[in-house]
């Protein structure tokens, strides 16, 4: 199967590079030239376009910073669509919206090629090492012939159902992801303000019903004082306005998720559309006036377990 992979930031360079290293044949497209230099010299070709790209592949992924991004890749003139051909596999692996990844899907229907979307949840250092999880809405033939591809990129792959359940799924992740980033800036600053020690705080939380993905990651970094969790305020607001405008859409009145953007764009207001995201505890540090500094922790995640074969679920 050839694979081309289009979009090399700081989660699809390592997805890419995952198949690269695993021996896959690689076309690759983006825009900062240096990068997919960096692939030319591990071995993958280079596209001028991503219409070249989809004439001369098999499987088309795509992972962009933005729905608006996709369409364009999408759908421009050079457009991966008017590269698709019958029985091509176009894989969305941005984090975007049903409605989109469905009009999307329609128009690769339309060529008789095959639609699926397939965001990843997990870091961008799991996404180094292939440990991330993928979930895979779409037809679950296609999804099973390009299952050798998603288990080098992922440990865990799940299967969701028809096109668009994996972006709903994903949206809703990241949404509790923000909560719990939130909530932790709150935690921390009653820890802090309390005397407590900060190292045996976040093992009492690892060991808690408290606990969490976000605070085992990301409250290294925030401890640390880089805050460098590799993703950053302006994607959050964009996964969290998803999950917010998906609620309205569905009429489901919520509580909880219209504060979690505001604090948001307070936090974007305050530090910066760039921003790690994980600054966002920064707005109760400086609001306290105090930090939440402890000995011991990276500047920088790295996942320490060994890369493996990813399985389905």
């Amino acid at each position: 199967m050839k694979i081309g992979f289009i979009g090399l930031g700081n989660v699809g360079g390592k997805l890419a590079g995952s198949l690269i290293r695993n021996n896959f044949d690689l076309t690759v497209r983006e825009i900062d030239e240096s990068l997919t230099n960096e692939f030319k010299k591990l071995g993958a070709k280079v596209t001028k376009s991503p219409k070249e790209l989809a004439e001369q592949t098999d499987l088309i992924i795509t992972s962009l910073p933005s729905p608006e991004v996709s369409a364009e890749v999408m759908e421009s003139e050079d457009g991966i669509l008017n590269g698709l051909t019958e029985n091509k596999i176009w894989l969305e692996m941005s984090t975007t919206d049903e409605d989109e990844v469905k009009r999307l899907g329609n128009k690769v229907l339309s060529k008789k090629a095959i639609p699926l979307d397939g965001p990843v949840s997990g870091g961008c250092h799991r996404a180094a090492t292939g440990n991330i999880a993928i979930f895979v809405g779409g037809d679950r033939k296609a999804f099973e012939k390009i299952l050798p591809a998603l288990t080098v990129m992922g440990r865990k792959v799940l299967h969701t159902g028809e096109l668009g359940s994996a972006s709903i799924l994903k949206v809703i992740t990241n949404y509790l992801a923000s909560v719990h980033l939130v909530a932790l800036g709150e935690a921390w600053t009653i820890a802090k303000k309390s005397n407590l020690d900060l190292n045996k705080t976040f093992k009492g939380i690892a060991v808690s019903s408290g606990n969490s993905f976000v605070h085992e990651t990301e409250s290294q970094v925030i401890l640390n004082g880089s805050y460098n969790i590799n993703f950053t305020m302006d994607l959050v607001l964009k996964d969290t306005g998803l999950f917010d405008n998906l609620a309205r859409k569905l009429n489901a009145p919520l509580e909880i998720s219209p504060k979690i953007v505001e604090i948001f764009k307070d936090g974007q207001k305050k530090y910066g559309s760039r921003a790690w995201s994980s600054m966002i505890v920064k707005r109760m540090e400086d609001l306290n006036k105090i930090d939440f500094r402890a000995d011991g922790f990276p500047e920088k995640l790295v996942d320490n377990e060994p890369e493996e074969k990813g399985y389905e679920i």
